[in-house]
């Protein structure tokens, strides 16, 4: 890969990680987690989405988003979940970003197509409040990203930011409810939903 297609490279995964930023922002504005008035609305990539007003969230999702970048940048990250949890720390719902960047053809997308594609995403979230779920008492929410490989201890300052997680797991696997697709070159980004599945049967009374 020469310089340019590397500084090239480094463009789509920052535009992917602002993006990010703005879709979470959206999702927890979506789910109804913080009163109306925690947010406002602003213009991204030509779409009406929403802002945290308060500093705290704000900065927990920049931080979140930005902290990211150098492992999108090596390819390190599969997927980014925005994760909804009961008071006993299950996960109720999760919104999995499912991500590949090309490197070896980021030179070859124009920005302008890139948003063009990322905006879609966005006003799709912005509709889709019929997809998602009510919201336990007392829930709490995090952003967990699912790693390729594990990057060497120490190789980055941003990756100080995210520390394992302890989520507890679904016995069995989860209800899937697609979202948005995008398969292009560099980018490939799916976008869906995971429920628990409660179907699995009860045991015969004897």
């Amino acid at each position: 890969m020469n310089r340019r297609d590397d500084n090239q490279s480094g463009e789509v995964a920052r535009t992917v990680v602002e993006f990010l930023e703005v879709a979470i922002t959206m999702i927890v504005s979506l789910k109804g987690f913080y009163p109306s008035e925690a947010f406002e609305r602003r213009r991204y990539m030509n779409v009406v989405v929403q802002r945290a007003r308060h500093p705290e969230l704000r900065d927990y999702i920049h931080s979140a988003a930005s902290g990211l970048l150098p492992f999108i940048e090596k390819g390190l990250v599969e997927r980014v979940a925005v994760i909804f949890f009961s008071e006993d720390n299950v996960p109720v719902e999760k919104f999995i970003f499912k991500v590949t960047i090309n490197t070896s053809s980021a030179g070859l997308v124009e920005e302008g197509q890139l948003e063009f594609a990322l905006r879609s995403f966005l006003i799709k979230l912005s509709v889709s409040k019929s997809l998602v779920k009510p919201l336990p008492q007392n829930c709490r929410w995090e952003v967990t990203a699912y790693l390729r490989s594990l990057p060497e201890v120490g190789s980055s300052k941003e990756g100080e930011l995210w520390i394992p997680t302890d989520t507890k797991q679904w016995q069995k696997p989860p209800v899937i409810t697609p979202v948005k697709s995008l398969n292009s070159e560099p980018l490939c980004l799916q976008l869906y939903l995971e429920h628990p599945n409660f179907s699995e049967p009860q045991p015969h009374a004897q």
